[in-house]
């Protein structure tokens, strides 16, 4: 089954149309090169730059800033079809759907003017560093520091986990601006961080289960000096804007989720019609029948979903709680789905060379990164 043969209700005709854009580059571009960089840990850059020339890259970014200014729609497309025919992760949508956000939502006119351009053009690859060792999470925790010196920022801390690490040209640094302040969250600011800033160190690209093209980091800043102009939006506000764009960035991980479960479950529909055992295919034995019969539905109710979910965050209307439950719901979905066709192709979904078995890996980290699925249910119970 291809995305475009499911019954849709978020999407235009514009945005469908979008979509045959968006799979040619996908099956063309990124599908052929997806063992290669698994193998080399790491997305070849060049590869953004070309992103950008179709406008695959931050369709949201208004126009004045070089963007198509366009709905959420078009970065669910991109992440819809990087999920079911990439195959790798490409760490495109951490740029479109996450850091852009941050940036024309609270930057200054002189950082949107530098970076968006960049940004969409594929230019400059960004990251964002909250995660740091020991500390997980929880942003009110962070050791890192950005101490006055003049009229600049000094940073010292770590960061670790951290998507596009390794290809990253801008990163957007979570640091204490204030560590005196009660309660914590008040300290924490966000500031632009460029690579090629002095004292600033790539750690390793870490060694995961899955996801092995994604160049996931340590970072690391030893009396790193930027001018106080780059911290974004106001001081001490870090906290308040993070917490903002949680409802997207939940929401970016369920669109690929639900994505990348389909891609599965269509792969093994396929597998189990040609394996054979005991003389006649997998597929006419009941266990198969009723598995995939039980995933089938749902994903129809997954989809549905989606597409509410999607129609409201582009009216604006989604909230914190229906963006965790969103990342909750699918991407649970997600790993029963993953788990039970890696089950029905035997022996075989054990060995990597078969899609399922990268999928099956790769999909474990989306009940983690984003916020644990634990914490989603947490915020969801919140506001019972």
């Amino acid at each position: 089954m291809s995305l475009d043969q499911l019954a849709r209700t978020a999407y235009s005709e514009d945005h469908e149309a979008f979509r045959q854009t968006v799979r040619r580059f996908m099956q063309q571009e990124v599908a052929p090169n997806a063992a290669k960089w698994e193998e080399a840990g790491i997305v070849d850059k060049a590869i953004w730059p070309k992103a950008g020339e179709l406008g695959l890259l931050c369709p949201t970014v208004p126009e004045e800033y070089g963007g198509l200014g366009l709905d959420f729609g078009y970065n669910a497309i991109v992440d819809e079809e990087a999920a079911y025919h990439g195959g790798v992760a490409l760490g495109f949508s951490l740029q479109s759907d996450i850091v852009v956000n941050y940036i024309v939502s609270y930057g200054s006119e002189e950082q949107k003017k530098h970076w968006l351009p960049k940004l969409v053009s594929g230019e400059a690859v960004s990251a964002i560093a909250m995660t740091e060792p020991g500390v997980g999470s929880d942003l009110q925790a962070i050791q890192t520091t950005a101490k006055k010196d003049g009229n600049h920022y000094v940073i010292n801390g770590s960061k670790t986990y951290i998507t596009n690490g390794q290809n990253a040209d801008l990163i957007l640094v979570c640091a204490k601006t204030d560590t005196d302040v009660q309660p914590a969250w008040k300290g924490v600011s966000i500031i632009l961080v460029e690579a090629d800033r002095e004292g600033f160190q790539r750690g390793r690209n870490l060694d995961k289960i899955g996801q092995d093209a994604a160049d996931t980091s340590e970072l690391f800043f030893n009396d790193v000096r930027v001018p106080m102009t780059n911290c974004l939006g106001e001081e001490g506000k870090g906290f308040i804007y993070l917490m903002s764009e949680l409802p997207q960035e939940r929401l970016s991980i369920a669109v690929s989720a639900q994505s990348s479960a389909q891609k599965a479950y269509d792969d093994t529909v396929a597998f189990v019609r040609e394996r054979k055992a005991f003389g006649k295919p997998v597929i006419d034995f009941q266990n198969t029948r009723f598995t995939l019969a039980d995933l089938k539905s749902k994903l129809q109710v997954g989809w549905a979903h989606l597409d509410w979910a999607l129609a409201r965050h582009m009216k604006k209307e989604l909230t914190a709680e229906e963006g965790a439950a969103a990342k909750l719901w699918h991407t649970e979905l997600q790993w029963e789905i993953m788990d039970k066709c890696l089950q029905l192709h035997g022996g075989a979904g054990y060995m990597n060379e078969y899609p399922i078995a990268r999928a099956w890996r790769g999909a474990r980290v989306t009940r983690i990164f984003g916020g644990t699925n634990e914490i989603m249910k947490e915020l969801i119970g919140r506001k019972l």
